[in-house]
């Protein structure tokens, strides 16, 4: 605070001072001799300085507090108890700024409320007619059928994507620990894939433990398993090859580790370190065309959130393994 004061009033001090060196000049060179005089004219001047600055740091004490200490919230920027006529302005002025910005921020808000309730009632009801899809193509082996049967599972997962993405900024509302058994949570997320490991000609393998247990949540996992079961059927398509989804305890029985593991494509050494940011599709998408980059990103931030952890290891042509890590 007192640093603040001096630094302001420093061009204040050297100004005085210059114009009292300035004033004994003149009287020296006009013949004046009178060096007691003199000092006592300076002696005066530099008293009714130094009683300024002591008002002035008296009535503005506060005000310099206030500058030179960090504040904690946005409330506390604008409490303030002064009186001098500069410092009240300014807090005025701050506290006119604060009001316009909370207007501004209720405003957002509420725009991205509503827009959050469109989204999740748009999706609602999308899945409806797409239900109806399902059940008639179900009815019928023929080929047409299953491609549009094919082409429904795509626009569901969609779907699910985006309702996920909408729940993520309330993900504290709608988050809920529990025991969840991994073995199970897999197996149900490969069935709902089942129809695009037939399409892709790609093979589930399941090699976790019926007894191994977990800390989480289980529709937030059942998201996760879905979107790295789809990812490594994608990039698998074709093979012939097996999508690997094991678990297993780690050497120190205090992690659970559940590993997703394809013999597709690959990532591009380039592309490693860019896998989880949004909308990054990297050169794999492009190929495929079918990658929105937004898969990974909302995976990572589901297990920030829920305090997992997420590893990713790829090799060009040798496939990739995409690892959740669970603390016991």
């Amino acid at each position: 605070m007192k640093k603040l004061f001096w630094r302001e009033h420093l061009p204040l001090i050297l100004f005085m001072a210059s114009a009292l060196l300035v004033v004994l000049l003149v009287f020296w060179y006009d013949g004046y001799d009178h060096p007691v005089t003199a000092a006592y004219a300076v002696f005066l001047g530099l008293t009714i300085l130094a009683g300024y600055l002591a008002f002035r740091y008296f009535t503005h004490r506060d005000f310099y507090d206030r500058l030179s200490k960090p504040i904690t919230s946005l409330e506390e920027s604008i409490k303030h108890n002064e009186s001098a006529p500069l410092p009240a302005a300014l807090s005025g002025l701050m506290e006119e700024q604060y009001r316009q910005y909370r207007n501004v921020m209720e405003e957002w808000d509420r725009r991205r409320k509503e827009h959050l309730i469109f989204m999740n009632q748009w999706v609602h009801q999308m899945k409806t007619p797409l239900s109806v899809i399902e059940m008639i193509t179900q009815e019928d082996d023929n080929d047409s059928y299953k491609s549009i049967s094919e082409e429904s599972d795509r626009i569901r997962r969609g779907l699910d994507m985006v309702l996920y993405m909408s729940r993520l900024e309330t993900f504290e509302q709608d988050f809920s620990v529990m025991p969840v058994g991994l073995h199970q949570a897999v197996v149900d997320a490969v069935h709902e894939n089942k129809r695009y490991f037939i399409h892709s000609h790609v093979y589930p393998e399941v090699r976790i433990e019926t007894d191994l247990i977990v800390q989480t949540d289980a529709k937030w996992l059942r998201f996760v398993l879905l979107q790295l079961i789809s990812n490594s059927i994608k990039y698998s398509a074709g093979s012939g090859l097996k999508v690997t989804i094991t678990a297993y305890r780690s050497d120190n029985h205090r992690e659970v580790l559940l590993e997703v593991i394809d013999r597709g494509i690959g990532i591009p050494t380039a592309d490693l370190k860019r896998v989880f940011d949004p909308f990054y599709t990297g050169e794999n998408g492009r190929k495929l065309k079918e990658s929105t980059g937004m898969g990974l990103y909302l995976v990572q931030e589901v297990i920030r959130k829920m305090n997992h952890r997420i590893e990713l290891e790829s090799e060009p042509g040798q496939g990739t393994t995409v690892r959740l890590v669970f603390a016991l």
